[in-house]
């Protein structure tokens, strides 16, 4: 259980429940999970979570999830990495072949164990509400000639309610709705299947007007992304942060992850032309939400790239069909409009359905009527290389494979429309981030420089925030230190980190403060924690009688390292470092000239800490 998550196993734990109750269900249905890993082309059933890994550098190439019964395909949930169309087909083939193991093993112990079902009687409609859909809808469908808007979707069936409820008051307003959208239903769905015909008059496999637009919108926010189609009107907002801004995500699945990207979906109620209360999320905001931020993930670039933290906030300013997908491109913009290099711009289509159990029509960019009247919602996202989030639900029993064929076929051709709208718009990522975006820096140490740079309770890394004023330092398990700031502070805590972890060489040369004075020579500080013997016959390439004739403490002074000796502490010289040190400084010869000291070993000196 540790390596494989529950979900495929609560669905057909659910389903053997109900089928084996006395509720009345058309069921059982069973569900499979089917992965691919990056580095092999086989198909895996139920694979584990390490196969399934879609961080960062990703191990997964493919992870989808799919029920059905009887051949039929009712839920999908993919993510993935630019999987070509014809990789899916193979895999949901294979899912379908699962799945009929697993619907063979549910029948054989409901024959043994299920309960005999509760009768289902639907609620009778009677003749004269059938004849008074036809006296007050039906002219009006007429009228419409075959173009529905939502508008006058709406004024009907506020009409219908109206009317239908004085005519029958003791009919149950439940059963008066579902006339009206089981006829409404009907009404499209011939009109797809029948006609060849849609609610707004376009072409089975034609797409609304489309619009994008890259920045733009404000100079405070880091980037932004306005998408439109048709009345479809998505504004995304990206921030980018330091690595330490990322969220740490704690569930019974995952434990201490960081999560550097997210996408959250905001659709306030205005955007349907409602009232309601703003703020806050649903179940739809939150799904809607994972489905455009998987979809994305595929083409972000890896933390040594770019070490950011990215945010996107999708602002769904006006609704008329798949917001999700409109979401996916305006994220694309965005990430392009913030300097994010991602791999190429990700777009998004909805496919319908409409079918009559022989016949079936697919749609293209499905807008309100018909999604609440379609029999599929098919969402599917990807590049121009391959497909990276699919999410379908159904009304009916299922799709069969083939029209899933045919619907990833015409999805495709639409989602390369889409995206040469957004590549007209903005061809590639911006070559830099906003200069209201922090600036992150990345310095490299060893794994047991590690402690050194944090410092007995954090106080050597408290320290270096405090004294450079930069946002955050990110310490990351192997060494690697980002560090956040703006205008110069993240260069200054930068120096400072290598400074402090610095490896000193012979041959390095340096200038540092006179920290000590000994009668032998003088200690110069060539690092944070780090000093240096400068023996006095080092100072000069001639005699010096006494070491404060050279130096006093304070002065800053070029040093060279000359030796590290058997303890590691370190022998200086500034005669090396410059020769016409001395005589630039006015120090004059001692007497007794030449260089010979009698100088004693650099070992007899005090130990230094």
């Amino acid at each position: 259980i540790e390596d494989y998550d529950t979900d495929i196993l609560a669905v057909n734990a659910a389903s053997l429940a109900i089928a084996t109750s006395n509720i009345p269900w058309n069921g059982p249905v069973s569900a499979v999970r089917i992965g691919l890993e990056d580095s092999s082309d086989e198909l895996i059933v139920n694979p584990t979570y390490g196969q399934r890994q879609d961080e960062l550098p990703p191990k997964a190439k493919m992870d989808l999830t799919v029920s059905g019964k009887d051949g039929l395909v009712n839920m999908i949930e993919v993510n993935a990495r630019e999987v070509d169309e014809k990789i899916l087909d193979a895999a949901l083939l294979r899912a379908s072949e699962e799945i009929e193991k697993i619907q063979a093993w549910q029948k054989n112990i409901i024959a043994e164990q299920g309960k005999k079902k509760l009768p289902f009687v639907a609620l009778e409609i009677t003749s004269e509400i059938v004849a008074a859909f036809a006296e007050i809808i039906e002219p009006k469908l007429k009228a419409l000639s075959g173009i529905m808007t939502k508008e006058a979707f709406g004024e009907m069936k506020s009409e219908w309610a109206a009317q239908a409820t004085l005519k029958f008051p003791d009919a149950e307003s439940r059963l008066l709705n579902e006339y009206f959208e089981r006829r409404i239903d009907e009404y499209v769905h011939d009109l797809a299947i029948k006609e060849g015909k849609r609610v707004d008059g376009r072409a089975l496999d034609e797409i609304r007007p489309l619009f994008a637009q890259a920045g733009g919108i404000s100079p405070v926010i880091h980037g932004t992304g306005l998408f439109y189609r048709g009345q479809t009107h998505v504004l995304a907002a990206l921030t980018l942060g330091g690595p330490g801004d990322a969220q740490l995500i704690d569930t019974i699945e995952f434990q201490d992850t960081k999560k550097t990207f997210m996408l959250h979906y905001n659709f306030p109620p205005f955007s349907v032309g409602e009232t309601g209360r703003v703020g806050g999320f649903n179940r739809r905001m939150t799904g809607h939400g994972a489905l455009a931020e998987k979809s994305l993930r595929a083409v972000l670039p890896t933390k040594d790239v770019f070490p950011y933290t990215i945010r996107i906030v999708s602002e769904c300013l006006a609704s008329n069909g798949s917001t999700s997908m409109a979401t996916v491109c305006a994220g694309s913009i965005a990430l392009m409009d913030a300097g994010v290099p991602i791999t190429r711009p990700v777009a998004g289509i909805a496919m319908g359905l409409m079918s009559d159990g022989n016949t079936y029509k697919v749609l293209t960019d499905i807008q309100g009527p018909e999604d609440h009247h379609g029999d599929m919602d098919f969402k599917v996202a990807g590049t121009s290389e391959g497909v990276t989030g699919v999410q379908m639900d159904v009304k009916v029993d299922g799709v069969p494979l083939k029209v899933l064929t045919e619907a990833f076929a015409q999805a495709k051709s639409a989602r390369m429309q889409i995206l040469e709208v957004i590549q007209k718009e903005i061809s590639s990522p911006r070559p830099d981030i906003s200069p209201r975006a922090p600036k992150i820096l990345t310095v490299k140490v060893k794994v047991d420089q590690i402690g050194l740079v944090i410092g007995p309770g954090g106080k050597t890394i408290n320290g270096i925030r405090e004294r450079t004023k930069c946002d955050d330092i990110t310490i990351e398990e192997d060494g690697t230190v980002f560090v956040t700031g703006r205008a110069g502070t993240a260069e200054a805590a930068q120096k400072e980190i290598l400074d402090l972890t610095r490896e000193y060489m012979v041959g390095d040369k340096f200038e540092g403060p006179v920290v000590r004075l000994m009668d032998f020579g003088a200690f110069v500080k060539i690092g944070p924690n780090n000093d240096g013997l400068v023996h006095v016959s080092e100072m000069a390439p001639f005699r010096i009688d006494k070491v404060t004739d050279a130096v006093a403490l304070g002065d800053v002074v070029p040093v060279v390292i000359k030796e590290i000796d058997e303890k590691g502490r370190y022998n200086l010289s500034i005669k090396a470092a410059d020769p016409d040190w001395a005589v630039k400084k006015g120090i004059k010869p001692g007497q007794g000239g030449g260089n010979d000291y009698g100088r004693r070993n650099s070992n007899d000196r005090p130990r230094r800490f």
